[in-house]
């Protein structure tokens, strides 16, 4: 397993991924949690019993690929703040940008089995969470599909770093080599999400910083059965 490594303020900092967990349905906003359910109902994907989701993603999906080979048409992004625990120190906790590519197709079965279908993407710059943790609903989050905005908004439209954070301890999961995807934000029905590339930018308005992942989707052979 090869481990993510991020550029912190010019530090090198290796992670070895051992717990990788994608939050879902996690908008603070109610109005926010339902025009998600609403997107996905009409790509057929059942309403979730409870919310926020948490769904348990096998580690080697945590992925800083430039390319994501997909099987079909049907696959998208997901603009997403990331975590990642480093180490065992409050400081070690990072940030950084992440797009959760998706199986849109499997979806429909179980949105637990899609995530398992592509890779989480995550950007190659972090910050150290304690760093910018006094404006936190500032940052801004934002992507692209084939070139056009189709996600805009701030981190305040998702449950904050802290929750997750409470959340992890409480499940014994806030370890060294953890990561954990935020759940996304609505996307523009107008833009067609199954675009060949995925650009998202997690920025900082105060400073100017911007975190970036992009990649292109390359589409492989068709299978020979």
């Amino acid at each position: 397993m090869f481990p993510l490594r991020f550029d912190v303020n010019g530090e090198v900092v290796e992670v070895p991924v051992t717990t990788l967990l994608n939050g879902g349905y996690a908008g603070r906003s109610q109005e926010d949690v339902a025009a998600h359910v609403a997107e996905l109902a009409e790509l057929g994907v059942p309403a979730p019993t409870r919310t926020p989701c948490l769904y348990p993603v096998a580690p080697y999906l945590a992925m800083q690929p430039d390319q994501v080979p997909v099987q079909h048409g049907r696959t998208s992004g997901e603009a997403e703040w990331a975590l990642i625990v480093a180490g065992p120190e409050e400081r070690d906790v990072l940030l950084t940008v992440a797009c959760d590519h998706t199986d849109r197709q499997l979806e429909v079965h179980g949105v637990a089995w899609s995530k398992q279908a592509g890779p989480d993407v995550l950007g190659r710059k972090a910050w150290r969470l304690v760093d910018v943790a006094d404006r936190l609903d500032e940052l801004t989050l934002t992507a692209w599909a084939g070139g056009e905005v189709i996600q805009r908004g701030t981190l305040a439209e998702l449950l904050a770093p802290q929750f997750w954070l409470d959340d992890l301890r409480e499940r014994g999961l806030l370890q060294p080599g953890t990561v954990l995807l935020s759940g996304t934000i609505p996307m523009d029905a107008a833009v067609d999400q199954f675009a060949d590339t995925w650009r998202v930018e997690l920025g900082d308005p105060k400073t100017g910083d911007v975190l970036a992942c992009e990649y292109q989707v390359r589409r492989m052979p068709e299978p020979v059965e």
